[in-house]
């Protein structure tokens, strides 16, 4: 008898290890569901491309213009010129893999959630040409792996966060095409960008704005 018992917990044991290791994947894969599902539900997706993110499947990387790695981790959103409508969730924070987050032609409206800043492992942030308001998030300037970033032609205001200065990896800068104010950070990676990126917004002015300027604009004669 005891050495059925042994046998039987020895199995017991082994269970508890394989159901433990393998719902560590679903476990990602219902969060990071969870958060694209709760995008789905904030905006309006009148030609109905999102009709493959269905909360009752466990796996979010079989969802249309969704992709994932090898571990079954949400990596991209391509849901660029979509024709959705609505607000950014902050639950986008939770998609920790997140590399690509494209949103760019829509008629988006409402701030960026702060929680954006939370996707450590984000090139590139592309919101340019909707309806944004709001001021661009400081907590941006922690995603120290961004390249690019485009935020421009929507309605944001503000000054731009200095913090964001601090983005040595960031290529490419477009803040153009919004209601900012304040004046242009020109220290650490804002040194290498010329007015293009920041042109059109009537309130952002000032001494620092104006040395930038013309320091460019003499640098191309």
């Amino acid at each position: 008898m005891p050495i059925f018992i042994l046998f039987d917990l020895s199995v017991l044991i082994l269970l508890v290890i394989l159901l433990s290791s393998s719902s560590s994947v679903p476990a990602i894969a219902n969060e990071e569901g969870d958060a694209l599902y709760a995008l789905r539900r904030a905006v309006k997706d009148p030609n109905n491309v999102l009709h493959s993110w269905d909360p009752t499947l466990v796996d979010p990387c079989t969802w249309f213009l969704v992709t994932c790695d090898s571990a079954n981790r949400v990596t991209r959103l391509d849901l660029g010129n979509a024709k959705l409508s609505g607000n950014l969730v902050p639950e986008l924070g939770k998609l920790q893999h997140l590399q690509y987050l494209e949103l760019y032609m829509n008629n988006l409206v409402g701030p960026i959630p702060k929680e954006v800043g939370g996707l450590k492992s984000l090139l590139s942030l592309d919101l340019y040409h909707n309806n944004l308001t709001g001021p661009i998030p400081s907590s941006l300037s922690t995603l120290s792996n961004l390249r690019f970033l485009r935020l421009n032609s929507n309605r944001l205001t503000g000054r731009i966060p200095r913090e964001l200065s601090k983005l040595g990896n960031l290529k490419i800068l477009n803040v153009s095409n919004n209601d900012l104010c304040g004046t242009i950070p020109t220290s650490g990676t804002f040194s290498k960008f010329t007015e293009e990126s920041f042109i059109n917004n009537p309130r952002l002015e000032g001494p620092e704005l104006m040395g930038f300027v013309r320091y460019n604009a003499g640098g191309r004669n």
